[in-house]
């Protein structure tokens, strides 16, 4: 790994920790779950080959420190802090970027609120539940989820989300397996535990609530790139990408892996989106 130019950002209500390597056209890589900045490490020096590519903690997760921990998360709100770096780091020119699960659904409002900033867009496997048509089924996941959240504690209310996610019929122990990452990927994995009563209690509610401006997505759809996991199909967070594909007449891009493919295969994944951006 190449170590990267560290910096902060204050933005409303937060600090964002943000890291900068090489040098070209600017590509903001906006990170899903809890994995912050660090879940790129596996693809940021070879993107930085012929872009500046930047990555950070979203707000309230790792070195991002919230002003008040208590306060509700925003989709919005996290859109606006990646417009603040595209502003910093690229104030004369469109950016490329790419976001991960969460991170694409920020990624996905960013464009539709901002598109001059924005020239390409790649997401992969944003969780926008409610363009599906059994978006009330989903609902009612998030629903028991927070309830056993708040009556069980974190760890049962980890598992129902995780059950939610996998496609009908699947085996546990083989989805289990087929999300195994190498020993970096889960020592980071590790690290990030602490972020998950924040990302499931505070994120996944209003992320997974949120309700695109589809009509302005398929406006901007020669921008967007959407992407889901080779392995991940018929799950829950393939699914939207794939609807929205279909919906606009584009193609939909399968990345090597499921949904945590970023982690699982970086090389692979890494080379697909270097000509994905290309």
């Amino acid at each position: 790994m190449t170590d990267p130019t560290v910096g902060r950002l204050r933005v409303d209500g937060a600090t964002l920790h943000y890291e900068v390597r090489g040098r070209g056209p600017l590509l903001l890589l906006i990170p899903g779950g809890t994995g912050g900045a660090a879940s790129f490490d596996g693809v940021a020096d070879d993107l930085a080959d012929d872009h500046t590519v930047v990555s950070y903690d979203p707000r309230g997760l790792s070195r991002s420190p919230l002003d008040d921990p208590e306060v509700r998360q925003r989709v919005a709100q996290h859109a606006d802090d990646a417009l603040q770096l595209l502003e910093l780091l690229s104030p004369d020119a469109p950016a490329r970027v790419v976001g991960c699960s969460s991170g694409a659904i920020v990624a996905l409002h960013l464009l539709t609120t901002h598109p001059e900033r924005i020239e390409r867009v790649v997401a992969h496997e944003p969780p926008v539940v409610e363009v599906l048509p059994d978006a009330a089924e989903h609902r009612a996941l998030l629903a028991r989820v927070q309830d056993t959240f708040r009556r069980d504690g974190l760890m049962p209310a980890a598992a129902e989300f995780a059950a939610g996610l996998r496609r009908p019929g699947a085996d546990p122990v083989d989805a289990q397996a087929a999300t195994e990452l190498p020993p970096q990927a889960t020592a980071r994995a590790e690290r990030t535990m602490a972020d998950m009563p924040y990302f499931l209690g505070r994120v996944v509610p209003s992320f997974m609530a949120y309700v695109p401006d589809v009509d302005r997505l398929e406006a901007l759809s020669d921008r967007l790139v959407l992407a889901g996991g080779a392995d991940s199909r018929g799950e829950l967070p393939y699914r939207p990408a794939a609807f929205l594909a279909e919906r606009f007449g584009t193609e939909l891009i399968h990345f090597p892996g499921g949904h945590t493919g970023l982690s699982t295969h970086p090389a692979a994944f890494g080379a697909l989106l270097r000509k994905v951006l290309s």
